[in-house]
């Protein structure tokens, strides 16, 4: 008997997307219409019509009890991918075979009716996969206790906020046994609380020897959850294996936009009232485009944005680490400041006088909101990317690096007294058996 699950084999998915067609406000625009239908139906082309993959030959297999992660930016195909192998869409070539029951959770509710009740939808998720009620009855107060939906369980899930939503589908999908546990990024949708319950339960759900396949951007996740992932980009597989050798692959990827103007970069969203057109980072405003800092250094972030029309706005900035996790976020609102007007183009600076990141890899995200409306304007990842440096912040002898922490804020000692405590006339050598950098790769208080 073979002992694959999931296998893929040259599987592709096209997309038609028309141009948007003018309002049909006269019997002109409905006759010119009428007639490029019939040239259609005639074999002719639709000029204001193209084609997109959103996935190209991708092949790959899955193992019975394997926990795969697939990553990738936003597009790669990989909710495409998913909602073929859940076979809610068909693909345009290519086979997929699956070997065992799905389960799966791909948006908020799926395959949930919104008139029926929370206990009714429960039953109905679990017919579709194939249960008995017998089945679900023996798993149903688990599955409500999972949710921590009992006072709402007999309500319509209409009147369910987003979380109770998520959390009563996501525990349908994980709990009614499926031999495959397909999950994708909704988790994104609960709370931290609730993720780390869904991560435990998907690693339970794995060592009862069932297949899950999790899609996420949160990278420590993939690491921690799969031991093989897949990474898509622009619809193709680009690269599988050990998840992290793959993330490696992945978190380099992420710098290829960076590469392009940041004005010419199209993998952004918003309405496009303001636009950001660069973004440099230095040790002081006037001072030249840097990408590397040390820690506890001074740091300036010069961004420029664009407006088709005189607007006010509200400016952001989100730092993020290597994986993608949120470090910092900062706005012109959250400090208080009026909404900043701009007409043509103009430029922001955001001063960080002690950068207390330690050693590592960091992006910044930078967003901009017009403020009446508030909308969304403009949203771009890994707009600029930065390197922190190890540093003998205290002239001790020994570097401030990663092995710290994640930061490293401004501090000092002081004896029991509120007097300085003394300091060594000599610096001790780093690299010694009492080395917190040596102590910290063995068994000691850091590694706790």
């Amino acid at each position: 008997m073979s002992d694959i699950a999931i296998r893929v084999q040259n599987l592709s998915k096209q997309y038609k997307i028309a141009a948007a067609r003018r309002r049909q406000d006269t019997l002109r625009d409905h006759i010119v219409d009428g007639v490029k239908s019939l040239f259609r139906r005639n074999g002719q082309p639709d000029r204001g019509e193209e084609t997109i993959w959103a996935l190209k030959d991708v092949s790959f297999e899955v193992k019975q009890g394997e926990v795969v992660g697939i990553i990738g930016r936003n597009g790669a195909g990989k909710s495409t991918l998913l909602k073929i192998l859940s076979r809610i869409t068909e693909p345009t070539g290519g086979r997929a075979d699956i070997y065992g029951r799905v389960g799966s959770l791909l948006e908020v509710g799926t395959g949930f009716d919104r008139e029926l009740t929370g206990r009714e939808n429960t039953y109905l998720n679990g017919a579709i996969l194939g249960m008995k009620k017998a089945e679900i009855d023996r798993k149903f107060d688990e599955i409500v206790a999972f949710a921590e939906v009992e006072k709402f369980i007999d309500t319509p899930v209409k009147h369910y906020s987003s979380g109770m939503y998520v959390r009563l589908a996501f525990s349908v999908a994980a709990h009614l046994e499926p031999e495959i546990l397909i999950v994708d990024e909704v988790l994104a949708v609960g709370d931290a609380a609730f993720q780390q319950k869904c991560l435990g339960k998907m690693g339970d759900v794995a060592r009862q020897d069932r297949t899950v396949l999790f899609v996420s951007h949160n990278v420590a996740a993939i690491t921690a959850l799969c031991s093989t992932s897949l990474l898509l980009r622009d619809g193709r597989l680009l690269a599988q294996g050990e998840t992290e050798r793959i993330v490696m692959i992945y978190l380099k990827d992420l710098e290829r936009p960076s590469q392009v103007p940041l004005a010419d970069r199209c993998d952004r969203s918003g309405n496009g009232a303001v636009k950001y057109v660069d973004c440099t980072l230095s040790h002081s405003p006037l001072g030249p485009p840097i990408s590397e800092f040390f820690v506890g250094d001074e740091m300036f972030v010069t961004v420029r944005l664009r407006a088709s029309q005189r607007v006010k706005t509200w400016v952001g900035i989100v730092i993020t680490d290597a994986t993608g996790k949120k470090l910092m976020y900062t706005s012109t609102r959250l400090h208080g400041h009026l909404p900043f007007f701009l007409d043509g183009e103009d430029s922001l600076v955001l001063h960080i006088p002690y950068c207390a990141l330690v050693e590592g890899r960091y992006s910044m995200k930078l967003i901009v909101f017009t403020a009446q409306p508030l909308e969304l304007a403009d949203s771009v990842e890994n707009a600029a990317f930065f390197s922190m440096l190890p540093k003998d912040l205290y002239h001790s002898g020994f570097q401030v690096g990663s092995y710290l922490g994640v930061v490293h804020f401004p501090h000092h000692w002081l004896a029991g007294d509120g007097q300085p405590l003394p300091r060594s006339t000599v610096a001790e050598p780093t690299g010694g058996d009492d080395d917190p950098v040596s102590i910290a790769n063995g068994n000691s208080e850091y590694d706790n």
